[in-house]
């Protein structure tokens, strides 16, 4: 089970867009995250007329590594560092650190 997970609200804690709030969009099969409005960089791009593909230059965002976000906790406003344990029924969830409060419901 990993820590971030595709929907989670995280915030940036290091680097270039620090500070910057954002849902994940996916996470990628070497560990790496893509969070929306993160980490934006210009595609410059060749038009192809077989694809319908038009040129020019195209805004996107690019992965980041998992260490310089953290989970997003709604009720310090802060980031907070996420540890997992396991329910009375069984299931395996994340939580928390500061508020002892479950992620995964």
């Amino acid at each position: 089970m990993n820590r971030i997970k595709k929907g989670d609200d995280v915030i940036v804690i290091a680097g270039k867009d620090k500070g910057k709030q954002g849902s994940v969009l996916r996470v990628m099969q070497d560990g790496r995250v893509v969070v929306s409005d993160v980490n934006m960089v210009k595609r410059h791009t060749k038009p192809n007329p077989n694809k319908g593909v038009p040129g020019g230059i195209v805004e996107k965002e690019m992965s980041i590594d998992p260490s310089n976000i953290m989970l997003f906790n709604p009720q310090t406003k802060k980031g907070d560092r996420v540890g997992f344990k396991i329910l009375e029924d069984g299931r395996k969830v994340r939580y928390f650190k500061s508020t002892d409060e479950v992620v995964d419901i």
